[in-house]
């Protein structure tokens, strides 16, 4: 079972890495949002495969949208209702495939 991430939790993973790559915190959702940027299209889809790949082997999906060269990603966890520790390995791993 996935557990929802404290307060306290949440505030220490805002306040790192995650805010210094942008990430944004959605309270009415208890999710994380950001907007990803490439060149063209089709270096936005592969990097969109890479990441559902992942997603598929750790069964963690996010809520995502594609428009031309832009990637609008959100990542909470359903089964907790909220954020949990998937929702950042994932960001972190999201932040990898963006380098």
């Amino acid at each position: 079972m996935v557990v929802r991430l404290s307060k306290k939790d949440k505030e220490v993973a805002l306040m790192g890495k995650l805010k210094q790559y942008g990430w944004k915190y959605l309270a009415d959702r208890d999710a994380i949002f950001k907007n990803f940027e490439f060149n063209d299209f089709i270096e936005a889809f592969a990097w969109m495969t890479k990441v559902a790949i992942y997603a598929e082997k750790i069964n963690h999906h996010p809520e995502w949208s594609n428009v031309y060269k832009n990637v609008e990603v959100l990542l909470t966890t359903h089964e907790c209702g909220g954020l949990s520790d998937l929702d950042l390995k994932m960001a972190e791993k999201i932040e990898g495939f963006s380098a």
